[in-house]
């Protein structure tokens, strides 16, 4: 079937028959009217050089520099071409929930530069924008229409009537589900999934529909490479259901996917569902015709229990679990990003008493727990918000040295650089920040925590000094990403084989293979606290990329190696 065939298919699944011949003509036009102002449309490949670096515009500050100069001056004297794509969070003129609840999607926020400043980022990286597109703010020119009742955002957004069973409804956070608003016909109880400064966007209407595909395409005509949907999970409501993961909503996904492929193929679509495994890898759809990324949300709380305790068998265990539909598919693997860690995905994963464990050690480390509501009226812990470096650092030994902290920290990162996939690496990660408990006093939000905004001459002091935490953290860093990304370690192709192997319940262990097969490196990751040696199968001499260390073949066909405590080895 052709791509036309497809969207016209899709159309008519969502809207019936006569919408759907009349969204499709507009459709055609929308798309005809941006062809020729989109860049070249190219083939799209995963390579192992692949890294997206997760920050706001405006992380790093600078006298006299708008923040997103800033942002680049920053990057290209200490970060270079390690890191080839930026994810810049929400850039636009924004009401609250620093910056997810947008204002004007076509927009740059004045506080942190211009679309000139955009583009001259993208001249030296390749970006990713976030599509908030499952609400906007109510201060938007959108919402503000629907208030007055202007009959052309009449259905922009979901109203329901007074008693409305809504039971059902999943709700990710401890808050009401419907709005008030007045209005010239009468109050509106209106569908804000997330607060009340974020009404949610009424995709039964095929006119909003086109309006978000408008949107999408603009993103890539001003630059976007990676377009993130965030919480594209709610996407599609329907009263008595959970309103979550419906069918409409992956064939929005879908219908997405055909427009950018048909006009812009080498735009990646990466998901944000933070939801349990086996819902989350639902959006790659069969591998070609939903997401080419999905977020990896069960990542960061098992790499976080492992190392609190010191053992990594659930993670092993998951591990050995993952798979991808087509070569044309990978994970999205992070471990911080602006939101706090999610705990809902590890549910199946680890028991409750671990979860729960989880929450008790990051609140004696200082950080919080966000909890949600549950259709039977109890709560759930949901979200752990604290600063990822944080949240490995020991309650018993609050002055730990630094060294021990820093080498700790770099082992979760490592664990997510080597798994099969593309790694998203929170700015503050990058450049070894600790929380801010200071911002959740100031804002009242648990995830504050983890969103200071920086001067760019105080990372600059630390990362000056060889003893201070940042430097202890940023150098071994990027020397990780930098081997990672050789030209002749094909191993870490995204799209590349993983083996999971079974050495020691302390260590996190893995062979990747080059997707040609001629490329191999053993991953070992000991999180424990302890000296120990593990065997692995290989009747050839083995050499640590990380530390430079030989290792003989014995003439068993094994190879010892030796792990210090938390040490990360990289054999080939």
């Amino acid at each position: 079937m052709t791509t036309k065939r497809q969207i016209r298919a899709l159309l008519k699944d969502l809207y019936g028959e006569e919408t759907a011949g009349q969204t499709y003509v507009s459709l055609l036009e929308l798309l005809e009217s941006y062809r020729p102002t989109l860049p070249e449309p190219r083939p799209f490949a995963f390579s192992q050089s692949d890294a997206v670096l997760i920050t706001y515009a405006d992380n790093i500050r600078k006298r006299g520099r708008t923040p997103l100069a800033a942002m680049k001056g920053f990057l290209k004297q200490y970060v270079g071409e390690t890191v080839p794509t930026i994810h810049l969070l929400p850039f636009f003129p924004f009401s609250s929930d620093d910056g997810f609840s947008v204002i004007d999607y076509k927009s740059v926020d004045p506080a942190s530069g211009s679309w000139e400043d955009v583009e001259a980022l993208s001249r030296d990286y390749r970006l990713m924008f976030d599509a908030v597109i499952n609400h906007i703010s109510v201060e938007s020119g959108w919402f503000q229409g629907f208030l007055r009742d202007d009959p052309i955002y009449k259905d922009y957004f979901i109203t329901v009537e007074p008693g409305t069973d809504l039971s059902q409804v999943f709700r990710p956070r401890a808050l009401p589900l419907l709005t008030s608003f007045d209005t010239p016909s009468g109050l509106k109880l209106v569908w804000t999934t997330f607060s009340e400064d974020q009404a949610d966007l009424n995709f039964e209407n095929p006119r909003l529909l086109l309006e978000v595909i408008d949107v999408l395409l603009f993103y890539v005509r001003q630059g976007a490479h990676y377009i993130r949907l965030d919480a594209i999970a709610f996407l599609w409501k329907i009263p008595g259901t959970a309103s979550i993961h419906l069918p409409q909503t992956h064939a929005v996904i879908q219908l997405f996917r055909l427009v950018l492929d048909e006009v812009a193929p080498q735009t990646v679509l990466i998901t944000e569902t933070n939801v349990p495994h086996e819902d989350n890898i639902s959006y790659f759809g069969d591998g070609k015709n939903e997401a080419q990324m999905v977020y990896n949300f069960s990542l960061p709380p098992l790499v976080m229990h492992s190392i609190h305790q010191g053992d990594a068998g659930a993670l092993t265990e998951w591990a050995r679990g993952l798979s991808l539909p087509s070569g044309r598919t990978t994970f999205f693997n992070f471990l911080a990003s602006h939101d706090g860690v999610g705990v809902t995905p590890a549910r199946g994963l680890l028991a409750d008493a671990e979860i729960n464990a989880l929450g008790e050690r990051v609140e004696a480390l200082g950080g919080h727990v966000s909890y949600k509501n549950n259709p039977d009226g109890t709560r759930s812990p949901y979200e752990l918000n604290i600063n990822y470096l944080d949240a490995l650092g020991d309650p018993q030994k609050p002055d730990e040295e630094p060294e021990l902290l820093a080498r700790r920290f770099l082992l979760s990162q490592a664990v997510m650089l080597a798994l099969r996939g593309v790694p998203g690496i929170y700015i503050h990660s990058l450049i070894g920040s600790h929380g801010w408990p200071e911002g959740v006093e100031q804002t009242g939000r648990y995830r504050t925590i983890n969103r200071e905004k920086l001067r760019g001459a105080d990372i600059e002091r630390d990362l000056n000094d060889p003893d201070s935490l940042r430097s202890r953290v940023f150098y071994p860093y990027l020397k990780l990403l930098d081997l990672r990304s050789a030209e002749n370690r094909t191993a870490f192709s995204p799209i590349g084989e993983q083996e999971i192997l079974m050495l020691d319940r302390r260590v996190f262990a893995l062979k990747r293979i080059s997707p040609s097969g001629d490329d191999r490196v053993f991953c070992l990751n000991n999180v424990s606290n302890q000296n120990l040696e593990v065997l692995l199968a290989s009747d050839q001499d083995l050499r640590d990329l990380i530390g430079g260390e030989n290792y003989p073949a014995g003439k068993d066909g094994e190879v010892a190696v030796s792990l210090a405590p938390y040490q990360v080895a990289w054999l080939v």
